[in-house]
């Protein structure tokens, strides 16, 4: 399941973090590849524990926590402390990979199940040529490429790339989420199901069907959940 989730920050937290962004220092990104990904990756990456990624991070989850489309769509248990990226240059690609299963946090040493997989871009799309995320699945390739601000969630498990950045720079944050329902299809029905309980209320009110699909969901989330 891809989704798409829009205006997850805000004009000024986009602007903030811009800003941070634009001076800071930039590494290799292969200083977190796994022993595959490495042979593929060519791009930028901020230090995990540098002050820039810690301060842009804090915003980035802050606007998480607050956006109702995403803790529906992954159900967070945990979040990876998100990471930043930057493709220019020479440093413009990042070929076909897939994840790591399990990430370990730089700060803490907690370990976190990589059931999701998300970027949220920062550069406006046409201020760079490329950079399209193209994301394989059974129904073929997805190209994405969205507006600043906006983010994309897919399975961990699935197998992407990042295509050159043949003009201006491609910003973006990437992180992984270990949902608390781990199988994806459980979690895309229960997505599904809010997503339609939200509609049904939206237009028919707090009839007594909705009531009733609302304890179902919440029952199958009971289920289903590994806290």
């Amino acid at each position: 399941m891809l989704i798409q989730i829009p205006e997850v920050l805000s004009i000024e937290e986009l602007a903030r973090c811009r800003a941070i962004l634009a001076g800071a220092d930039w590494a290799d990104g292969r200083i977190t590849a796994g022993t595959q990904s490495a042979k593929v990756k060519q791009n930028l990456q901020l230090p995990e524990l540098c002050e820039a990624s810690l301060t842009v991070r804090q915003v980035v989850l802050e606007a998480l926590n607050r956006n109702a489309l995403f803790l529906s769509a992954a159900l967070p248990k945990r979040i990876f402390p998100p990471l930043f990226n930057r493709y220019e240059g020479a440093y413009n690609t990042f070929g076909n990979h897939i994840d790591n299963a399990v990430r370990v946090c730089a700060d803490s040493g907690v370990r976190v199940r990589t059931d999701l997989s998300a970027t949220l871009f920062f550069s406006d799309p046409d201020s760079y040529d490329g950079g399209e995320l193209v994301i394989e699945d059974t129904y073929g390739d997805h190209a994405v490429k969205l507006a600043a601000g906006d983010m994309v969630l897919y399975p961990g498990s699935s197998l992407h790339r990042v295509v050159p950045v043949t003009r201006g720079a491609r910003l973006a944050s990437f992180f992984w989420i270990e949902s608390m329902v781990r199988e994806t299809e459980r979690r895309r029905l229960l997505f599904e199901m809010d997503m339609a309980i939200l509609e049904l209320r939206e237009t028919q009110g707090d009839i007594p069907a909705a009531v009733n699909l609302t304890g179902c969901y919440h029952n199958l989330l009971r289920m289903w959940a590994d806290m």
